[in-house]
């Protein structure tokens, strides 16, 4: 029963990521089109503002720290596959296992509490580009790290419970197997 628990919160999790991964894709193409769009206001009319070129910045903020997670979730972050390529599936849920616990999870709580007040301190003076014509919108932007580590740190979570499920699945299976014989 707590194994169907389990596998519930972590199909909620992904899910969450998985809309979270598909919104910045279409982020992700309104921030090419307004790239494009500078460009060509630019060297084309002679036109620029500010403000403009700043919210690439956002989106591009918006895209990494928020994609982080639906990374994670695919498996494409960076790994060193000289070993791990050759382990079985138990043993890559090992790795994983305790990567996410003795690595990811607590440089995601790191960050979070080493940002907490930087992103704080920007909320209570309302942080505004030190542009000229800039977004008035830096305290936001500044909470994209706080909103990194959150999901980062849930999706974590999630392959904690994906992994320990694939190893006490696959000993469950053994065990099985072996009083059949």
């Amino acid at each position: 029963m707590s194994s169907q628990w389990l596998e519930n919160t972590i199909s909620f999790v992904d899910k969450f990521t998985e809309l979270t991964g598909r919104t910045i894709a279409w982020l992700t193409f309104v921030m090419v089109i307004l790239s494009f769009s500078i460009v060509v206001l630019r060297y084309g009319f002679n036109l620029g503002w500010v403000a403009m070129q700043e919210s690439v910045l956002y989106f591009h903020g918006i895209v990494f720290m928020l994609g982080a997670a639906y990374t994670l979730k695919v498996d494409g972050h960076v790994r060193v596959d000289i070993f791990y390529q050759r382990f079985t599936k138990k043993q890559q849920a090992k790795v994983n296992l305790f990567g996410a616990l003795f690595l990811l999870l607590p440089v995601c709580l790191t960050i979070f509490i080493i940002s907490f007040d930087y992103v704080a301190i920007s909320w209570e003076i309302m942080e505004k580009s030190s542009e000229a014509g800039g977004l008035p919108l830096v305290y936001i932007n500044k909470s994209l790290l706080l909103l990194l580590t959150s999901t980062l740190f849930l999706q974590g979570l999630a392959e904690i419970g994906r992994n320990f499920l694939i190893i006490t699945q696959e000993h469950t299976q053994e065990t099985n197997n072996e009083e059949k014989i």
